[in-house]
């Protein structure tokens, strides 16, 4: 792994593309700390993860205008009463021309019901598990979505923990362009050898720049790739 490039030098190289300083400070993203984090439901972790899964791969606008739709077919995402759900129930529910028709993305649903119930049952609150994950290891909390959940690997957790103001970083084209043309990663970007540079690199640039790794992401996202943001 090469040497990382100083954050200043990020820094400026998206101040210079974008217009400024107050630019690039206008265009990052908010987070939320631990105690907000820990006010969420289940039912909405249970939504929002659910809209990400919906969104990975299709147009977000129409999950978004069919979301109200599945609110009411999930008693408003209520874990306890997803789970009562038939088989026959959720079959109807995959098929139903008011929603999206896909088989696996609505047992997702479900199943996910299940993950954070049993998280539930281990931690004490689901909300609680994610709020009080240490950022340093953000990638840790990337892999228990991916392996105790269902259809949030890849992305989809990533842009599930953004969605409810965890800080994270995301491995979006643009970023990945930057650790692979930099030399901060040598591996393929599923590996756990990848995760833990690319960890270690927003590690050391947090601690140099006081900013959040959301924050950094995006502002790596706006030093390359397509300047129309």
């Amino acid at each position: 792994m090469a040497r990382l490039e100083k954050f200043s030098d990020i820094w400026a190289r998206a101040c210079e593309r974008k217009g400024g300083p107050a630019a690039v400070k206008s265009l990052l993203p908010d987070t939320l700390d631990a105690d907000e984090i820990s006010q969420y439901t289940d039912a909405q972790l249970l939504s929002v993860m659910s809209k990400r899964v919906f969104q990975s791969g299709f147009v977000w606008r129409i999950v978004e205008n069919k979301w109200p739709a599945y609110e009411k077919a999930f008693f408003d995402f209520e874990p306890m009463k997803v789970l009562m759900l038939s088989p026959d129930q959720i079959q109807q529910r995959a098929t139903d021309p008011e929603l999206i028709r896909h088989q696996k993305k609505t047992q997702a649903i479900v199943d996910n019901a299940y993950m954070i119930q049993h998280i539930n049952q281990e931690y004490g609150s689901f909300a609680e598990f994610i709020a009080h994950w240490p950022s340093d290891d953000i990638t840790g909390l990337w892999q228990v979505l991916k392996k105790r959940g269902t259809r949030l690997g890849g992305n989809t957790g990533p842009y599930f923990l953004r969605a409810i103001g965890k800080d994270t970083f995301l491995l979006s084209q643009d970023v990945q362009a930057y650790l692979t043309g930099h030399n901060v990663v040598d591996a393929g970007f599923t590996s756990q050898t990848a995760l833990r540079q690319t960890q270690a690199a927003f590690n050391h640039w947090q601690q140099e720049s006081g900013m959040s790794l959301a924050q950094i992401s995006r502002t790596i996202s706006l030093g390359v790739g397509d300047n129309r943001v």
